[in-house]
């Protein structure tokens, strides 16, 4: 794909890749990635934790996937800024051969591509397709490029549904590329939820600080991505309690991987 050009890039503005990244710790951000960092932050102060719980819970459902479950196929869709133990990275360590597609529509994500695209073993393929997730049928087609859609895929969307704010459109989308994977293929999901108040206090900050609005969902509404896969044990959980490596607390975020029969 061809590379998005610098000037895109808006130091001056908010960007919600960039401010993703600060809370967990990143440098790829600019001063208004940081003030509204900390804005929000300064209401739920938990949004820090919750940045690095996810990648926590990324690490350990794609350690699941290529160690117990062999998949060796992933599309990760908005992946957003690279930090650390990405997607390829977590799947190349277990199982050199992974392919692993990366998809964000985003400016400033297409500046730092070239990080992602440094596969970690020579077996392995690690790409990046420039595509936004309403348009389903243009990650497939370019996954096609890479992946073998016969074989089991892991199809993974990680706290980015929430900029869709009809959860029908949310559905539909996760739908359609599910419905394209074959069999023994999973999804690997997780969203912030409106389980507290803090964190909706949070979500307001956000907009109020000019970052781009999120809605936070339900644990009710994010089952229903899974309608027709089976759950893998723990189910559908805060993501700090999904498999964990020692004793965690609760989080305003709930995951959770199906597998398509």
């Amino acid at each position: 794909m061809a590379a998005a050009e610098p000037a895109a890039v808006q130091p001056e503005i908010p960007h919600a890749a960039r401010i993703w990244n600060y809370w967990m710790g990143g440098k790829d951000n600019y001063e208004s990635d940081r003030a509204a960092g900390d804005a929000v932050a300064a209401v739920y102060p938990e949004i820090v934790a919750m940045a690095r719980e996810s990648r926590r819970f990324l690490i350990r459902a794609v350690t699941f996937l290529a160690q117990d479950r062999g998949v060796r196929q992933f599309v990760d869709v908005g992946t957003g800024l690279p930090t650390m133990e990405n997607t390829h990275e977590v799947a190349q360590h277990v199982a050199p051969e992974s392919r692993i597609v990366y998809v964000d529509n985003d400016p400033t994500v297409l500046v730092h591509a070239r990080a992602l695209l440094g596969n970690t073993t020579a077996e392995g393929v690690t790409t990046y397709v420039h595509a936004d997730y309403h348009d389903p049928d243009l990650i497939l087609a370019e996954a096609r490029e890479v992946l073998d859609l016969d074989e089991p895929v892991a199809v993974m969307f990680m706290g980015v549904l929430g900029y869709e704010p009809d959860l029908a459109v949310a559905r539909a989308i996760v739908g359609r590329l599910m419905d394209a994977v074959p069999s023994g293929s999973h999804l690997v999901l997780w969203d912030g939820t409106d389980t507290g108040s803090e964190v909706v206090d949070g979500a307001e900050k956000l907009v109020e600080s000019g970052g781009v609005p999120y809605v936070l969902r339900a644990p009710a509404q994010l089952a229903r991505f899974f309608e027709g896969l089976e759950v893998v044990e723990p189910g559908l959980v805060p993501i700090t309690h999904w498999r964990p490596d020692d004793a965690a607390e609760l989080i305003d975020a709930y995951g959770a991987v199906g597998r398509k029969g």
